[in-house]
C-alpha cells in the first residue's frame, strides 16, 4: 500500500529525470489541458496554494533578481528546430522522440569563443559559444537499437527563437540528417545564468496542495497561453496548474487533483498542460510556486537557481 506521502517522495525523484524523459513521454500519449488556470477536476485551488503563490509574486516583483533576469537570455521556445516536413516516416519520428542518433561524420571544430543573442526589440548580448560536440550531445541522447537519425556533418549558422525578451536571432548548429534537405538546428549558446531566487522552495518534497512543475514547453505566439509540463500519478484524477497574474510576474502552481489513499503502482505520468491568461505574458517573468524559481527549459533542468 502507498500512500499520498510516498508517492510524493516518488514524484520529486523522477522529476530529476524528467528533462532528459520528456521527449520519449510525450511520444507516448502525452494530452493537453486547456482553460484559464487549467485544471483536472473542479475543485478550486486551495487557500495556501494562493497564499504561496503570491508570496512568490510579491518576493519577485520589483527585485533586484528580476532586474537581473529581464537583462538575461532565456528560451521560451523550443531550442531545436527540426528539418522542413520532418518526418519522412514513423521510424523517424519514434528516433526523435527517443533521442536515438548515430553520427557518421566529422563535427567541426569551434571557429570562434563567443556568440551574440540579438532580439527583434533592439539590444544584444554576448554569451560563451557552445562547441558542435556539446550541441549534439543535448540532441543525441538515446542510445538504443531501435529507429535512429543519422548526423553527417555540421556548420555553424542562425536561428530565430522566442525568449523572454522576445524573439532573437542566436547562433546555430546546423546539422546535417541523412536522407533530409534541410539541417536540424540546435541553438550554441546556453541561457544566462539564473539569479539567486528572492524565496526559498516550499520545502523538500511535494504536498497534497503543491508540486514542483516539470518544464516550459512553450508561449503561444501571442503570449495569452502557457504550456508546461506537469506530473501525476496512477491514483489520481491528473494534474492541476493554477495561475496567478501581477504586472511583474505568472506564477504556476501545480498539484494533483482527486489523490485517493490506498494500494496504488508508483507510475509517473507526464501530461502537457496548458493555461491561459488574462494578458500576453510580455516581459513577465514565468514562476513556480513550489520552487519560488523560474519555470525551467529543457536545459535549465528540474531546479535551476
Amino acid at each position: 500500500m502507498r500512500t499520498n506521502a510516498a508517492r510524493a517522495v516518488d514524484l520529486l525523484v523522477v522529476l530529476a529525470l524528467l528533462t532528459a524523459a520528456t521527449g520519449a513521454v510525450a511520444g507516448c500519449g502525452s494530452e493537453k489541458a486547456g482553460g484559464h488556470g487549467a485544471r483536472v477536476g473542479d475543485d478550486d485551488p486551495a487557500p495556501e496554494s494562493e497564499a504561496r503563490a503570491r508570496r512568490v509574486a510579491d518576493a519577485w516583483d520589483g527585485s533586484k533578481a528580476a532586474e537581473t533576469w529581464r537583462k538575461g537570455y532565456y528560451p521560451v521556445g523550443e531550442t531545436v528546430q527540426l528539418p522542413e516536413n520532418a518526418f519522412r516516416n514513423g521510424a523517424d519520428k519514434r528516433a526523435y522522440g527517443t533521442r536515438n542518433f548515430v553520427l557518421r561524420g566529422e563535427l567541426p571544430d569551434t571557429p570562434q569563443k563567443d556568440g551574440k543573442v540579438k532580439w527583434e526589440s533592439g539590444g544584444s548580448l554576448t554569451l560563451p559559444l557552445m562547441g558542435a560536440r556539446k550541441a549534439y550531445e543535448t540532441v543525441a541522447r538515446g542510445s538504443n537499437d531501435g529507429p535512429h537519425l543519422t548526423v553527417t556533418g555540421a556548420k555553424l549558422g542562425e536561428m530565430t527563437l522566442a525568449t523572454s525578451r522576445g524573439p532573437a536571432t542566436v547562433p546555430a548548429w546546423l546539422f546535417t540528417l541523412e536522407g533530409y534537405d534541410t539541417p536540424l538546428k540546435r541553438v550554441a549558446l546556453g541561457p544566462s545564468k539564473l539569479p539567486q531566487a528572492p524565496v526559498k522552495p516550499v520545502g523538500e518534497v511535494p504536498t497534497d496542495e503543491l508540486a514542483p512543475l516539470g518544464r516550459l514547453v512553450e508561449v503561444a505566439a501571442d503570449g495569452r497561453s502557457v504550456t508546461v509540463m506537469a506530473t501525476h500519478g496512477a491514483c489520481d484524477d491528473g494534474p492541476a496548474v493554477d495561475v496567478l497574474e501581477t504586472g511583474g510576474s505568472v506564477v504556476l502552481s501545480a498539484s494533483v487533483a482527486g489523490t485517493k489513499d490506498g494500494p496504488c503502482t508508483s507510475e509517473l505520468r507526464v501530461e502537457e498542460v496548458t493555461v491561459t491568461l488574462d494578458r500576453p505574458v510580455g516581459d513577465r517573468l514565468l514562476l513556480d510556486a513550489f520552487t519560488g524559481r523560474p519555470v525551467p527549459n529543457e536545459e535549465d533542468g528540474p531546479s535551476p537557481g
